[in-house]
């Protein structure tokens, strides 16, 4: 699916990208995966820790999702900004 976003204003978004890395990750392209959208990977242990700690009300669970959640959105800023100053 096309990014509403880029073809709207013409630059990517924070999330583009993210559709092309799972299906790299799918297809077992691990580094690729990671090229392509760098937080792709933690998001995807995010929601399963989230998942869990849903099940069984893990002891600390919420603050580790709240450091999971931080450091996900660090990552997507970071990512976000190479990309915008190395194209």
């Amino acid at each position: 699916m096309p990014c509403f976003y880029k073809s709207f204003l013409g630059i990517e978004c924070p999330g583009c990208g993210m559709q092309r890395a799972l299906i790299a990750l799918l297809r077992g392209e691990f580094l690729y995966s990671l090229k392509l959208y760098p937080a792709l990977i933690p998001t995807i242990v995010m929601i399963v820790f989230l998942a869990i700690h849903l099940i069984f009300k893990l002891k600390n669970g919420a603050k580790i999702l709240l450091y999971m959640f931080i450091t996900n959105a660090v990552i997507i800023v970071v990512a976000y900004l190479y990309k915008m100053i190395a194209v």
